[in-house]
């Protein structure tokens, strides 16, 4: 089982309603990246974390952990964008290197820290709602919003498939592990290859097979998936609408008015 979706079954916040924790997160990370403000997404990656964490009953250590995954692309990334090599020194720092500088700027800087805060925010959004929220709810929720319903059965299908390939892949690989199929460099390479080939035939056998049993009992088009009911409450919905509220009066305020 998925460690997220494993998580997510645990979640404190597992039998909420769906469509609050939706909404929040999906209108939070809205809030979030249009605005593009420090304050903001500060706000943002201190409440989300706060509720996972605290109200969803997730470890810190693990919730850091996810964390710090995207940390590592946007800090490779931002790299870019902070540091500069130019003939002209800038005002924040400057290392000369012989007729040139490796410098960077206060507004470089100031855009990184931007960037950073408000991706690590964004996902800290998406956080919230895959450690709270199973994806069964996350597919009515679409479903009561008028969602494709291709589009639905498809992301059914394909999360299904990611169990059954992952435990496909575990199995071939701990029989190539008993065969000392990676017992140096370049065998762990062929056993490499041999595992995407083998994950890839089975994945479309798999698939084949699959179809043929929905048809035979009488597919319709519709994958229809019991889901549980649990109303929403009128302070979640209130406190959601406030809170969004203060970060879109404190984004115009920052942009604005500052």
């Amino acid at each position: 089982m998925i460690v997220i979706d494993k998580l997510c079954y645990q979640s404190k916040l597992r039998y909420e309603n769906a469509g609050e924790k939706f909404a929040f997160a999906v209108l939070t990370l809205l809030i979030c990246v249009v605005s593009r403000s420090i304050a903001v997404a500060g706000i943002v990656l201190a409440v989300t974390g706060t509720l996972t964490v605290a109200k969803g009953g997730v470890p810190v250590l693990r919730y850091l952990k996810f964390l710090t995954i995207p940390l590592a692309f946007l800090f490779l990334s931002t790299a870019a964008i902070l540091f500069h090599i130019s003939r002209t020194p800038m005002d924040l720092f400057a290392i000369p290197l012989g007729g040139w500088y490796l410098t960077t700027s206060m507004s470089s800087l100031h855009y990184a820290v931007q960037l950073i805060l408000t991706a690590l925010s964004a996902v800290s959004c998406l956080y919230f709602l895959s450690f709270t929220t199973p994806m069964t709810d996350i597919l009515e929720v679409l479903r009561r919003l008028h969602c494709p319903k291709l589009l639905i059965e498809l992301m059914l299908l394909i999360y299904r498939f990611i169990f059954v390939l992952l435990d496909t892949a575990s199995a071939i690989t701990t029989s190539q592990h008993c065969r000392l199929g990676n017992r140096d460099y370049k065998t762990a390479l062929k056993s490499f290859g041999l595992l995407g080939s083998a994950l890839m035939l089975r994945a479309v056998t798999r698939s084949n097979r699959l179809y043929t049993a929905m048809e035979a009992r009488c597919y319709d088009d519709t994958i229809r998936v019991l889901s549980e009911n649990h109303p929403p409450k009128k302070s979640v919905i209130a406190a959601i609408v406030l809170f969004d509220s203060a970060l879109i009066a404190l984004a115009i305020w920052s942009k604005y008015l500052i």
